[in-house]
């Protein structure tokens, strides 16, 4: 048997793969882990009860735009790596352009706030409880992940790993801004990330174990 017999044989019952099947199972694995969330949100912590009045305020848009928007650069970055074609990770740079994006926002509320209001921008009143909420609720969703990669093909399992965790984190804390009635950037920019920096850690610790093909 020559290579090109070896080929045809190791195929012929190969069934072509459908289009935009790698999207259709993230966004199926985002969407259960993300409903769970939900979930999780309205029945541990509650919504804010003055959610509508708060979605017409700039606060509530600005923790908004931040979170999503790094949910979905990170959720791009996933479905990259999920390929086992990636060579180069130079373009995860995208990443750092909502934190840094806050971090300018950060410093402009702080240069026009007296310094003695600082502290109470930076602590809030729930410091202590923002980065493990964000952290808890980010699991759902990258259990929803972890389903999406068993079917995938990813090489890269560490950072494949961590970039799902952001994605899962920073998806979490978007549902978590349902509830967070903080409204300074610099306390989003500090405990939010924090707990998204968290998920990150869980993933690129797991996704050698979990991801492997």
């Amino acid at each position: 048997m020559n290579s090109e017999e070896l080929i045809s044989s190791l195929v012929q019952d190969v069934r072509p793969v459908r289009r935009h099947a790698l999207t259709r199972r993230l966004l199926v694995g985002l969407a259960a882990g993300g409903l769970a969330t939900l979930l999780i949100v309205g029945i541990w912590l509650g919504y804010r009860p003055d959610l509508w009045i708060a979605m017409h305020g700039a606060a509530f848009w600005m923790k908004w735009t931040y979170t999503a928007s790094l949910a979905g650069c990170a959720t791009v970055a996933t479905a990259r790596l999920a390929r086992p074609d990636v060579t180069s990770l130079g373009w995860m740079w995208i990443m750092l352009v909502p934190i840094l994006g806050l971090a300018v926002i950060s410093v402009g509320e702080m240069a026009h706030a007296p310094s003695a209001q600082w502290l109470d921008m930076w602590l809030g009143a729930s410091w202590k409880v923002c980065s493990r909420n964000v952290f808890l609720l980010s699991v759902p969703i990258f259990i929803g992940l972890l389903w999406s990669f068993r079917k995938l093909a990813p090489t890269r399992l560490r950072i494949a790993g961590a970039t799902a965790g952001v994605t899962a984190g920073a998806w979490g804390a978007t549902f978590y801004c349902l509830h967070c009635p903080e409204v300074s950037a610099i306390f989003v920019l500090t405990w939010y990330s924090l707990g998204i920096g968290l998920a990150a850690l869980l993933g690129a610790a797991l996704g050698p174990r979990l991801l492997r093909w």
